[in-house]
């Protein structure tokens, strides 16, 4: 522990350096407005600023495209909030209940909770990473394709369990989103398929679009079919922080947020973006009020914000432990760092201390950062809501287009958002939930990927999925859910049999 503390010291000589200092604050900086801008992303983010780098030594560099990763777990909530709309994938689950916040008048309460959910769960899960990043590593490496597979179904089950509505229904609305995740060539064969001879499917449909249109643009028609619009919230000053019973209601999801996204982002895969979809399950199901979910539950916001910040460091486990990147974003980190001359791994401690060291201790200080940079803006974010509907609504279409359009250059990812708006107030009319046609959408691709790998593994045979212990129990579970959700479906069914056996004694006795 002694020689724990003396290397992080020596990562905060580095950190507070001015150079470094500078290039912490620029990250966070850009990853915030990336955040806050629809469809951009920290993957997008990050991509188009490596570049920037290749004139910075290597510390500074990681630095930075570290600072943008969870500057935009940060700025994603913004939106989220204000507009419901989406500012990346991981905040499609802040949407449901920080929006029904702020039509409460309690925007600023949720964005002070973000924030500050954001800032704890960034620290702790970076002492976790400083403290467990060799253990917890090396047993990441023990998932295989099967374990994966199994991990990955359990995910959408585990969401399908603890969604507040019917869990069939919730399943309908997964299969759906993992239907149009199979849209696009073939990963392993190559094969084009579900396209209809459109080119730009071919990397199939992208979240970006089907969450803004799902999330925002549904949410503007089924305002726009109202017969009077909602009032204009003019909020003030006192109410821009938090109640002492907001803040009550959130501790206990920041805390569960925070463990959970760090232990899910060690996994390989999207890990900010199942933290958070894992954690507002979580929340609800443990609720003493889940009827308040999904009309401004502070528990809905403070859960998922600290999941998906605290899944950015799980990500660097593998990433720095081991040189194995946990999913796309870590691997263009990965790849930032090997252009730098750094090879990430078991040696990188011992040969490189100062850039790890450094590293880490400037997540300590972006953390910071962030919250200092958030809070302030609070209030002026908030502002937004004052702007009347007539004017609102038609900017944010067009805002909603021009990030979509921004991601790939493409009218196709218009449209598939035009199409998913549309479908998302058809849904919602009915009363289906629209979040696990999102996931199932993300997953998708990772699901039918490990499937077909563990079927290459064992020449074609399925058992090898519930025949290895950890892929085996982590099915054996989901079974469990899936028999526990069902349960009152059956109840309902067999109450109905005998109400109908017992009126036709009553009608044979007369």
């Amino acid at each position: 522990m002694v020689e724990t503390l003396q290397n992080l010291a020596l990562g905060f000589s580095i950190a507070l350096t001015p150079g470094v200092l500078f290039y912490a604050f620029a990250g966070c900086v850009v990853g915030t407005l990336v955040g806050v801008l629809p469809g951009i992303g920290p993957l997008a983010g990050i991509s188009l600023l490596l570049p920037a780098t290749f004139g910075l030594d290597a510390t500074r560099a990681i630095v930075m495209l570290a600072g943008i990763y969870y500057g935009a777990m940060y700025g994603g909530s913004t939106t989220s909030i204000l507009m419901r709309i989406p500012g990346e994938a991981a905040s499609v689950m802040t949407c449901i209940d920080g929006y029904a916040m702020a039509r409460k008048g309690r925007a600023g309460a949720a964005l002070a909770i973000a924030a500050v959910g954001s800032y704890v769960a960034g620290t702790v899960s970076v002492v976790a990473l400083m403290v467990l990043a060799p253990p917890l590593a090396s047993f990441a490496l023990r998932f295989g394709p099967p374990e994966y597979f199994a991990l990955l179904v359990l995910g959408l089950l585990v969401l399908a369990y603890m969604s507040g509505g019917s869990m069939l229904k919730a399943l309908a609305m997964a299969a759906l989103g993992l239907l149009g995740g199979m849209i696009g060539i073939d990963q392993m064969s190559g094969y084009f398929r579900f396209a209809y001879g459109v080119v730009e499917l071919g990397d199939g449909i992208g979240v970006v679009p089907v969450a803004v249109g799902l999330f925002g643009l549904a949410e503007i028609l089924a305002t726009a079919g109202l017969a009077t619009p909602p009032s204009v919230i003019k909020p003030k000053l006192r109410e821009l922080l938090p109640s002492r019973r907001e803040w009550s209601a959130s501790a206990w999801p920041i805390g569960r947020g925070t463990v959970l996204g760090f232990l899910i982002g060690i996994i390989p895969g999207s890990a900010h973006i199942i933290a958070s979809f894992v954690s507002y399950a979580v929340e609800r199901r443990l609720s003493a009020h889940p009827e308040e979910f999904g009309r401004g539950a502070v528990a809905g916001v403070a859960g998922p914000e600290s999941a998906n910040n605290s899944a950015t460091s799980g990500a660097f486990v593998p990433m720095l432990a081991l040189g194995v990147p946990s999913g796309p974003i870590p691997a263009v980190m990965l790849a930032a760092m090997m252009v730098h001359g750094v090879s990430p791994g078991p040696l990188l401690i011992k040969q490189q201390p100062e850039l790890f060291w450094g590293f880490i201790a400037s997540m300590y200080v972006g953390n910071v950062v962030l919250l200092v940079l958030n809070l302030p803006l609070v209030g002026v974010f908030v502002n937004l809501l004052r702007v009347p509907y007539p004017v609102l609504y038609p900017s944010i279409v067009v805002f909603c287009i021009l990030g979509v359009y921004a991601v790939n250059g493409s009218v196709v990812d218009v449209w598939i958002m035009l199409v998913m708006g549309a479908l998302g107030y058809v849904l919602r009319k009915l009363d289906f939930e629209t979040a696990p046609i999102v996931l199932g959408v993300i997953l998708a691709p990772m699901i039918e990927m490990a499937l077909r790998q563990s079927l290459a593994m064992s020449d074609g045979h399925y058992g090898i999925l519930v025949t290895r212990p950890i892929a085996g129990a982590l099915l054996a579970v989901g079974a469990v859910l899936v028999l526990l959700g069902l349960r009152p479906l059956v109840t309902r069914s067999l109450d109905w049999r005998a109400k109908l056996a017992l009126a036709g004694t009553k009608e044979e006795r007369l």
